[in-house]
């Protein structure tokens, strides 16, 4: 898959990808709310395994230099359900990037494959839950204290889906 932004590529991961993806997945302040930071073996396994084996999850490359900046899973869970997520560098928060990535991503779902609805979940009700509603998604559910963060303290996981109905007015 490849869709093209005015400043991002997102594509396939490939192995050329494993460094910029470990700046991303290796810094712990960037996987705060989501596991603790990878070592780069890790990292390289993930990427082969998951990201390119199961084809589980995109690359947002920034278009200017071609520098992974951004890991995006995308996976139809069922037939036309997909799930989103994200994880970018930290250098390029609070830019626009993780929203230009996802937007093309679920404007090709519902466009392109079909997609009837698209969720994503998260524990961290502000940054994540802020870029979910801005995408158009809204809350479906919030699970009290479902799982546990990198502290072992247990959290809330906030739900958000949009339809494709929903998409369409948008």
């Amino acid at each position: 898959m490849r869709i093209e932004t005015n400043r991002m590529v997102v594509r396939d991961f490939t192995p050329e990808d494993a460094a910029d993806l470990h700046e991303i997945f290796g810094d712990a302040e960037t996987m705060k709310n989501c596991e603790p930071a990878y070592d780069f073996v890790k990292t390289k396994t993930f990427l082969r395994d998951f990201c390119i084996g199961r084809h589980g999850a995109l690359a947002a490359a920034h278009k200017e230099n071609g520098k992974v900046v951004g890991y995006i899973l995308f996976n139809e869970i069922e037939t036309g359900v997909y799930e989103i997520g994200w994880i970018f560098n930290r250098r390029y928060w609070r830019k626009g990037y993780a929203y230009e990535a996802c937007r093309a991503v679920m404007d090709y779902a519902f466009s392109d494959a079909g997609a009837h609805k698209i969720f994503a979940e998260a524990i961290d009700g502000v940054k994540s839950v802020g870029l979910m509603k801005k995408l158009g998604m809204r809350l479906e559910g919030v699970q009290r204290e479902q799982t546990d963060d990198n502290f072992g303290n247990y959290v809330d996981l906030y739900l958000y889906g949009i339809l494709r109905r929903e998409w369409q007015k948008i």
